[in-house]
């Protein structure tokens, strides 16, 4: 037991308030005793730095939560936390495979250069062939879905759920993905303005321009976890708002607007349905034989709004509250492996985009990868542990979260995005834009989140590097407009999809290009998720609560 500090000095090295600090007394979770005066109440000061060490205590699960114990993602206040390191740091220092294996592992030795992951011959020319009926203009993520049925097809040991399998199964899984995409129609004229030279240095993001301290974690330090300070635990969505291109693919011509052409580029809005309200916006409270191939109403509190103005958001995140190798690994890069070409983040783009990447945009694309790459228990999250815990393939996984993702309510939400940036072509026309829908009485899309009510540093972090990449882009001065109006309306602050859905426009990606990224990163967490319920022993079965009719007798 250490020394006995007072009320005051407890509460600021919890950063709570005293009125909190008494809640943890009535909930058992701090000790207090008296003085000899009888008038101050004294706090154990090593419990206290416990308690600071570990985070706040969260709430028990609502109505509609479903608690789950996981040891891969943690959410905080602002941001997730990957097996227990801040994911602003990782996105700063790591490339998205190296990222992977940490979710997958927990083995500080993953986090260094990385591997290049290649999908298997056989899976490419299935997947690329299942294709070749389906129509130009189909959204990405509707391909997803077809590319993971045909490369489940053709692995033989894609029943193979013990950890190695699976590892090996998940790097060709997510290689081809984004290999067998057909790559991005030209546009005309180019999506965005040639920028200004920047240096094609290795080391990615700044940790500056994420929002953390300057130092960058090393492998050594990452065998400590980072203090996680736990908070309290839609447009019409499948219709392409572009014209369709004429271009023509190896597997179908598509994707010949892009979403950040001239003014009207992406088409006519209807302004119908309900737009998203965030990424991750529905948060509810894993054999053993080698694997050889293979009162306005937005989405949250008006008052919740954090720092919604352009300027303070291009300042970072701000602070906080409080796999060795295998089949379809090749050699690994010698540098950091951050903005390669021929890494998932550089292929990906390729699908996605036909203009040749800055490095500022490409690593700005990549942090997205890594921001996205797992959410906690989100709802696709929840689908793939369902399936997995039946003892359902990697393939049937990634293809039940892919089949929940795409809801206007989840990864769709940065397409819903993507259509408020069409809607406003100008800056002039933000407010407009913005007051239409709340006179609907429909949400904004890319503002709110269920979880982080003060704001999502994920957002905020990425919408720095987009900044820092393309300062002058067009695109920029309509999103600092569309800030601007919503600080001025007081919504809630922005969240990854607003930042996701400008991404798009800057970089001169497809339309449904955000939900795609959003996917393909989001099966490293996924198949995270898949390997704790293998090595569970029971499905996992929730129960009703029966509200009909009275039963017969």
């Amino acid at each position: 037991m250490g020394e006995w500090i007072d009320a005051a000095a407890a509460a600021e090295r919890l950063g709570v308030k005293p009125a909190t600090l008494y809640a943890y007394v009535s909930r058992g979770v701090l000790r207090r005793r008296r003085d000899d005066s009888g008038r101050r109440s004294l706090f154990d000061s090593d419990q206290v730095e416990e308690l600071a060490r570990r985070g706040k205590p969260r709430r028990p699960p609502g109505p509609s939560e479903l608690a789950i114990e996981s040891a891969v993602t943690a959410l905080g206040p602002d941001r997730p936390y990957y097996r227990g390191r801040d994911v602003l740091k990782l996105a700063s220092a790591y490339p998205f495979e190296s990222v992977a294996e940490w979710l997958w592992t927990g083995d500080p030795s993953t986090l260094g250069p990385a591997a290049t992951w290649r999908a298997s011959e056989d899976g490419l020319r299935a997947a690329r062939a299942a294709q070749s009926g389906l129509p130009d203009d189909l959204l990405p993520l509707d391909r997803l879905q077809v590319i993971t049925t045909a490369l489940a097809a053709t692995d033989p040991l894609r029943l193979h759920t013990d950890p190695e399998g699976l590892q090996s199964t998940a790097r060709t899984l997510i290689a081809g993905l984004v290999d067998a995409l057909p790559p991005a129609a030209p546009t005309s004229p180019p999506t965005h303005p040639p920028h200004p030279a920047e240096p094609d240095t290795p080391h990615g993001p700044t940790p500056a321009a994420l929002g953390i301290s300057p130092a960058a974690p090393g492998p050594a330090a990452l065998n400590a976890p980072d203090p996680i300070p736990h908070g309290p635990s839609p447009a019409t969505h499948r219709a392409d708002p572009t014209a369709p291109g004429s271009a023509s693919t190896p597997h179908g011509a598509r994707y010949a607007t892009s979403v950040s052409g001239p003014a009207g580029s992406a088409g006519p809005a209807d302004g119908s349905g309900p737009a998203a309200r965030g990424a991750d916006s529905v948060a509810h409270g894993s054999g053993s034989a080698a694997h050889a191939s293979g009162p306005a109403e937005v989405s949250g509190p008006a008052d919740s709004a954090g720092p919604a103005d352009g300027a303070s958001l291009a300042d970072g995140a701000g602070p906080a509250d409080g796999a060795g190798p295998g089949e379809g690994v090749g050699p690994a890069d010698g540098g950091s492996g951050l903005g390669r070409r021929d890494g998932i983040a550089g292929r990906l783009w390729g699908a996605l985009s036909s203009d040749e990447p800055t490095p500022g945009l490409l690593r700005a694309f990549e942090a997205a990868m890594v921001l996205l790459a797992d959410h906690e228990l989100a709802a696709s999250t929840l689908a793939a542990r369902v399936a997995a815990s039946v003892r359902a393939d990697p393939y049937a996984v990634v293809t039940a979260g892919l089949g929940v993702l795409g809801g206007p309510l989840h990864g769709g939400a940065s397409y819903a995005a993507e259509r408020l940036f069409a809607e406003a072509a100008e800056p002039d026309q933000v407010a407009r834009a913005i007051g239409d829908r709340l006179r609907a009485g429909e949400r904004i899309p890319g503002f709110g989140h269920s979880v982080y009510k003060s704001g999502d540093a994920r957002g905020t972090a990425l919408l720095a590097l987009i900044r820092d990449a393309a300062p002058d882009h067009p695109r920029v001065a309509v999103a600092d407009a569309v800030l601007a109006e919503a600080k001025r309306r007081r919504l809630p602050a922005p969240n990854i999809d607003f930042s996701l859905a400008l991404l798009g426009g800057v970089a001169g990606l497809v339309p449904g290009a955000g939900e795609a990224l959003f996917a393909v990163a989001r099966v490293a967490g996924w198949l995270a998720h898949a390997l704790e319920e293998y090595q569970g022993h029971a499905p996992l079965r929730p129960r009703a609560v029966y509200v009909g009719p009275p039963l017969e007798r």
